[in-house]
């Protein structure tokens, strides 16, 4: 769990160093066992970043039941899968359809 954690503060860090302007409280790491999307945004947060991230350290990852918890916490945001295991690069998966649009 102590894994988790630190990777979903990552994750919060790092939002907050590419949306500086976004008020203290606006990004969090949902506390270990809460339900819901691991990163809570604000509704200011929402605007900029419109995606319910799902954060995974694990060493195996089962991606379609992370992309299916991303999507059950959604509603109207993209689901998003940010994952990573010791020693590795962090990678994210998103609909293809998705990247398309952003590309």
């Amino acid at each position: 769990k102590a894994k988790g954690r630190i990777h979903q503060q990552w994750i919060r860090d790092k939002l907050y160093n590419k949306f500086p302007y976004l008020a203290e409280g606006d990004i969090k790491s949902a506390i270990m066992g809460e339900s819901g999307m691991d990163i809570q945004l604000s509704p200011a947060a929402r605007i900029k970043i419109p995606y319910s991230i799902e954060a995974k350290n694990v060493e195996k990852i089962n991606i379609w039941k992370a992309i299916k918890q991303a999507e059950d916490n959604a509603g109207e945001l993209t689901p998003l899968v940010v994952f990573t295991r010791n020693r590795s690069k962090v990678y994210a998966c998103i609909e293809f359809e998705r990247l398309l649009e952003l590309l």
